[in-house]
């Protein structure tokens, strides 16, 4: 079949709203169990509708109301924010400063676009096999803190549609965190300093912290493939220059030899200078975190399930246990799930089975009849498993409360 087309897109999003969105697993995470009063209704929404028009400050006093509008105005992107003191829908009719963020999902977004100055494949919004690679690294080093070094349970990874990737950390507690919270997180992820003009970009102490350490394991398992093969970093004048100008000079001047041998030289000798190896391979491989995206608690992320309205490939949760068989250029397009739609509907037997059954139930079966299927089961799989985490733990506090009111019967002077 043809590949997406923009301009097809207001076409296609009636379809792909009213038969494959997952609005019901979709309802069941941002409601987290309604773990307190009005929780859903609080949650703040924008769509970004066609012709570049942006309606920030929805909200919903049911999911079911969600999907309603949603199918009503189909939005070109879903956006997703905080929940807030009051609801969204109703900022304008609240006392200046009265109406606050509350909480949020801590959220991170890694954009290729900022890998720009070490990789040789691609630039821009575009990207490749070659360079998705980075992608792979950088949620597994971020992944691997987020359990490990502050012992998060529940994460969603989802492509963004184009040329990075979101996490969404779900923990009930982080979801409190404060913004101080937020930004001390993310400088603790954060390795690669400096702007544009700032040559060398990673510094190590004399004394690497453990996460480094486990960073540079990640990062060596990809490194001679990624950077040696596929992007070829010292395969041209100007690229091997990039790579002996974070060499110190000290080490340079023994290096330095004819450019046919200059490679292995330089390999040679750096492995003899740990942390300048080190330091090259994180500079040109360590995720690239947007502070400004993870720290804010009213920062808006698009939502899973989005459609990307450039190359209509929809925003899919990532499963980490196949991670380094996720393709980019292998997840649905809008186009392509609304063609196996169009065949679904023709197919007679299908018509008779579906006939007399209630719409949230076709519409359940339509999804599952389509390549969005598997990506949407690693979203249950997510989904069941925080639900499964949230049920062991509201029992732990029962039986807990229920110790304490045995023992203050037993024993009233306490």
């Amino acid at each position: 079949m043809a590949d997406f087309e923009p301009g097809s897109l207001p076409d296609l999003l009636p379809l792909y709203y009213r038969r494959v969105f997952p609005f019901g697993l979709y309802g069941r995470w941002l409601r987290y169990g309604d773990v307190s009063k009005n929780y859903f209704q609080r949650r703040e929404f924008s769509f970004t509708l066609r012709d570049d028009i942006y309606v920030r400050y929805q909200s919903f006093n049911t999911p079911l109301e969600l999907e309603k509008e949603i199918q009503k105005m189909c939005p070109y992107k879903i956006d997703i924010g905080a929940v807030y003191s009051h609801k969204p829908i109703q900022h304008n009719m609240v006392h200046l400063g009265a109406f606050q963020a509350q909480e949020k999902e801590l959220v991170f977004d890694i954009d290729m676009t900022d890998y720009d100055d070490v990789r040789r494949c691609c630039s821009s919004a575009e990207i490749c096999p070659k360079c998705w690679t980075l992608m792979t690294i950088a949620i597994r080093i971020i992944d691997r803190a987020l359990v490990e070094d502050f012992g998060i349970k529940h994460r969603l990874w989802v492509y963004s549609g184009r040329r990075g990737v979101h996490c969404w950390v779900c923990d009930e507690s982080v979801r409190k965190w404060s913004s101080s919270l937020r930004s001390a997180a993310v400088e603790y992820l954060s390795l690669v300093k400096g702007g544009e003009e700032t040559i060398k970009k990673v510094t190590l102490p004399d004394n690497i912290h453990p996460f480094i350490s486990e960073s540079l394991n990640v990062v060596k398992r990809y490194f001679r493939e990624y950077a040696l093969v596929e992007q070829d970093i010292l395969g041209s004048k100007e690229s091997y220059e990039k790579v002996l100008a974070l060499v110190p000079e000290n080490i340079l001047s023994r290096a330095y030899g004819a450019c046919q041998r200059v490679l292995h030289i330089l390999l040679g000798t750096l492995k003899k200078m740990a942390h300048t190896e080190s330091e090259i391979m994180l500079q040109y491989c360590f995720p690239r975190l947007d502070m400004n995206v993870s720290k804010g608690i009213n920062h808006l992320l698009k939502s899973p399930f989005s459609v990307h309205p450039k190359t209509g490939r929809i925003s899919v949760p990532i499963d980490l246990k196949k991670l380094d068989e996720f393709d980019p250029f292998a997840v649905p397009t809008i186009s392509r799930l609304c063609h196996e739609l169009d065949t679904v509907s023709n197919d007679e037997g299908d018509a008779k089975e579906n006939d007399g059954e209630p719409e949230n139930s076709r519409r359940s079966r339509d999804y599952k009849k389509t390549s969005l299927a598997p990506y949407v089961k690693v979203f249950e799989q997510f989904l069941e498993e925080m639900e499964k985490s949230h049920k062991k733990e509201r029992l732990k506090n029962t039986l807990a409360l229920q110790k304490i009111c045995t023992a203050a019967l037993l024993h009233p002077s306490l």
